[in-house]
């Protein structure tokens, strides 16, 4: 790493204790908090541990028991914001990965640019500040990419079954690396690929079933049902960009009288273009393609989710300098397809503002035609993205080099 990755990560790093420090301003003085709801929901949660018991006696706490376990020393230390220092931490770490991966065969100008796009976000610094736990997840991530480039399957395949453990939905990922590895190892045999797949295969299940399982002996069904199959039938409706917002109201509003229950095939359409998308990686199996296509991935999922709120999109963040690193968008295009996502966002939040806070009933048409407007910005944002990775195979082909 030069001097200037230095600098940058000293300056992202002082960037992040300014937005803590005013955030902790602004809870005290200010009618909107800075602070995540989620992170209150953590922390109870944390006590309840710290206490000897279940973190699901609170109430809407429906993650790992992992996640609360993290933060227990804010009731050792007796010091509610301890936790958002270590979600930073994790922050800046995947920061670090970031710089690791980026192509070295870039310029150094280039490179700067690309890992300021996730040091220096704004929207990055805001999640992981406010005490939103995704930088922990977004860090298992690429540490997990990481070995994978070095051919460490097994390091890989565990930090893998970790992060689905934190999260279910990195469990899309599959099907692009394990893409990426089989055609790697594609000139030492058919036998060296088996053997790598199982690798990584075998130590993912571990990882995963090893965690689950011992989940399950701690809180027993308790952890099940919240942890997972809480997601198969939530009906969230709050702060929801989500075109599904108004459907699944409505559908918690009727649970138990006849209710439509439509938002249960949200994920049919959700699971035909991960599974398309994923796809996209046989056409370039190189492992900066698997990269812009886990992006590409990533995006698609967040669009068509049933459940879609601002910390998400660091699901796709994170893979954003890869994916640009190669991109044949101008930059007159790009500004565009920024300039709409931004705004078409900053519309849907006026009228959560709106609900939330203010109390107006903004349903419809302000909060669904906002829905509407966001959804529609990102399939065509999605469109763009699809067609700009074709292009970039087309220079090379569909190579066969791996990196």
């Amino acid at each position: 790493m030069t001097g200037e990755d230095w600098g940058l990560i000293v300056v992202s790093f002082l960037v992040r204790v300014g937005f803590f420090l005013f955030g902790i301003y602004q809870d005290a003085n200010f009618k909107v908090r800075y602070t995540d709801i989620d992170y209150f929901v953590f922390h109870d949660a944390a006590k309840y541990v710290y206490e000897g018991q279940s973190p699901y006696a609170r109430d809407t706490y429906r993650y790992t028991p992992l996640l609360s376990w993290l933060l227990v020393p804010n009731h050792y230390f007796g010091w509610l914001h301890l936790g958002k220092i270590i979600f930073v931490i994790f922050d800046l770490v995947t920061g670090l990965i970031i710089m690791k991966l980026l192509n070295q065969a870039i310029s150094k100008k280039k490179a700067f640019i690309l890992e300021s796009i996730w040091l220096l976000n704004p929207m990055v610094i805001t999640i992981s500040t406010r005490g939103n736990a995704e930088s922990v997840l977004c860090c298992l991530i690429m540490f997990t990419l990481y070995y994978v480039q070095k051919g460490r399957y097994t390091i890989a395949g565990l930090l893998y079954g970790l992060s689905i453990h934190f999260k279910i939905y990195p469990i899309i990922y599959c099907i692009p690396i394990a893409i990426f590895i089989y055609h790697k190892k594609s000139s030492q045999g058919t036998q060296a690929q088996l053997t790598s797949l199982l690798n990584i295969g075998s130590s993912t299940l571990v990882s995963l079933l090893g965690c689950g399982w011992a989940m399950y002996k701690i809180y027993g069904y308790e952890f099940l049902d919240q942890g997972y199959l809480y997601h198969l039938y939530r009906t969230d409706h709050r702060h929801n960009f989500s075109m599904w917002n108004m459907l699944l109201y409505l559908d918690s509003a009727n649970k138990g009288n006849g209710g439509s229950n439509l938002s249960k095939y949200a994920f049919v359409p959700q699971l035909l273009l991960v599974l398309i998308t994923g796809c996209l990686e046989w056409w370039n199996p190189t492992f900066d393609n698997l990269l812009r296509v886990l992006f590409v991935q990533t995006f698609a999922f967040v669009t068509y989710n049933k459940v879609c709120t601002s910390q998400y999109f660091v699901w796709y963040l994170i893979f954003l300098p890869f994916y640009l690193s190669r991109s044949y968008i101008n930059w007159r295009k790009g500004l565009l397809m920024a300039t709409l996502w931004a705004g078409t966002q900053g519309i849907w939040l006026s009228q959560g503002y709106y609900l939330e806070f203010e109390g107006k009933s903004v349903f419809y048409p302000g909060l669904f035609v906002a829905s509407v407007l966001f959804f529609l910005t990102n399939v065509w944002l999605l469109g763009q993205f699809i067609t700009d990775l074709k292009i970039q195979v087309q220079p090379t082909g569909a190579s066969k080099k791996n990196n």
